[in-house]
């Protein structure tokens, strides 16, 4: 390995480290529990079978899923992302692939699952082809996610807020990506289509560091200056001071039967 490899690979790793720390973070918030909780209702999970958790990230919900008597298999881009997967759940399955091609065979598996994962991607449809093929017929597939375009924030200054907001959704493949849930499902051929949206409202300081890393995204790709950025920031902060901080996070939950 040469030392430009050496020294990104290194890069990487403390990437998926930060990314591991929110998700950690996330997976703590209220409400958290009670969304993977309602995804696994609506896979209609029967036990022995096999549920496929495309974007496991670090394996929380295929190590919950196994709980409920089904056979969990992860999958995964992102190679340390499953390594932390391993090292946290080392009687679960991990498959290092990205939703666009599973290393499944066609209708191979009962339930599919992805958690906050098609807002990355370029080409959401692709991943729901690849969903409908690895499906048995009658097979669940649940989507979770949030809507980045519908983030919303109190501020004294909701233009810029709504700058920020969107110029963090516009560094996304898919950013309003759940909101299409639907659609995508029923163009991509699936039935009994539903849709919830589950709206979590944060109101105390431990999501500051969204609004933080909100602006600075929205700062280094040039939306707003540094100066505006800084002052949007150091309001959030006064809020938050204040108990008068507020972030509500719209979750869209669709289910659908192959």
């Amino acid at each position: 390995m040469s030392k430009k490899q050496a020294e990104e690979a290194v890069a990487e790793h403390h990437d998926t480290e930060a990314l591991l720390a929110v998700l950690d973070a996330a997976d703590r918030m209220p409400g958290a529990g009670r969304l993977r909780a309602r995804s696994y209702e609506l896979l209609s999970l029967v036990p022995g079978s096999t549920v496929v958790d495309v974007g496991c990230g670090a394996g929380r919900a295929v190590a919950e899923l196994a709980a409920h008597g089904v056979h969990a298999m992860g999958a995964d881009p992102d190679p340390w992302m499953l390594a932390a997967a391993r090292a946290r759940w080392p009687a679960a399955e991990f498959r290092q692939a990205g939703a666009e091609e599973l290393p499944f065979g066609d209708g191979s598996v009962r339930g599919y699952r992805a958690d906050k994962v098609f807002h990355l991607l370029p080409e959401p449809e692709r991943a729901v082809a690849e969903a409908r093929r690895v499906l048995a017929r009658g097979g669940r597939i649940v989507l979770t996610g949030q809507d980045w375009d519908a983030l919303m924030i109190d501020s004294d200054d909701p233009e810029l807020t709504r700058t920020i907001v969107h110029a963090r959704a516009d560094l996304l493949g898919s950013p309003r990506a759940a909101r299409r849930y639907r659609n995508l499902l029923l163009d991509g051929g699936f039935a009994e289509v539903t849709v919830e949206v589950h709206t979590n409202v944060f109101t105390g300081p431990a999501m500051l560091p969204l609004a933080t890393r909100l602006a600075e995204q929205a700062r280094a790709n040039g939306a707003v200056g540094r100066d505006r950025a800084d002052g949007w920031l150091a309001e959030q902060r006064e809020r938050a001071e204040a108990d008068r901080f507020l972030v509500a996070v719209p979750f869209f939950v669709a289910a659908a039967c192959a």
